[in-house]
């Protein structure tokens, strides 16, 4: 069964990668990924001609498509409730990911969320209420500035403080995950005070529960 999953697998990676040249729409990508993954499955695990890859591939192209469909709609909302609020919006395949720098949220060395991030918070809780078969994990990061302790400490208590808004604001607390890296994942030299700035920053990943 390993071997077949990783069949499956191989299969919509190849046509992921052939998908990209813009003709298609995500929710087409996930049908078409979700279809032929199923039928992989479906065949390698049947012993009735293609009877199963057929059932299979009709069931991986309709939970690809509605997962395509479902987050490009929490997406498009995401980007109206965030626009000009400094919070980035980005589409990794089916994975939305919020950027939250710590300009907005946080003042340095603190874990108590700014006033001033409370209206984005406030909208983004009632995006994810709207949108609740979607699972959370909030990353908390740091720059290299300090002691590898305290910068793990530092993310862990902001991911938290972040998480625990959330709860406040009606998000349920199963759907959340909160977990702090300190300054282990950068993604911006840490050599110049722009590229600190970008590595401090809360990073929220809503990620289709059906996946």
């Amino acid at each position: 069964m390993f071997k077949k999953i990783i069949l499956a697998t191989a299969v919509a990676v190849a046509v992921s990668g052939c998908a990209t040249d813009g003709t298609m729409t995500r929710s087409e990508k996930g049908a078409l990924i979700g279809g032929l993954a199923g039928a992989v499955i479906g065949k390698s695990t049947s012993n009735h001609d293609g009877k199963r890859a057929v059932i299979g591939g009709a069931v991986g192209a309709a939970i690809g498509a509605g997962i395509g469909s479902y987050m490009d709609k929490q997406e498009a909302e995401l980007r109206k409730q965030t626009q000009g609020t400094g919070i980035e919006v980005e589409r990794h395949g089916n994975d939305i990911v919020l950027n939250m720098p710590d300009n907005i949220t946080f003042d340095t060395n603190s874990s108590q969320i700014k006033p001033r991030a409370y209206t984005p918070l406030n909208n983004l809780a009632s995006t994810l209420s709207q949108f609740d078969q979607t699972r959370i994990i909030i990353a908390g990061h740091t720059d290299s500035r300090g002691s590898d302790s305290y910068n793990q400490r530092l993310s862990e208590r902001r991911a938290y403080s972040v998480r625990n808004y959330l709860i406040d604001q009606g998000v349920g607390a199963q759907r959340m995950r909160a977990i702090g890296y300190g300054e282990s994942r950068p993604v911006a030299s840490n050599d110049t005070e722009y590229g600190r700035a970008k590595n401090r920053r809360v990073e929220i990943t809503l990620q289709a529960i059906q996946q």
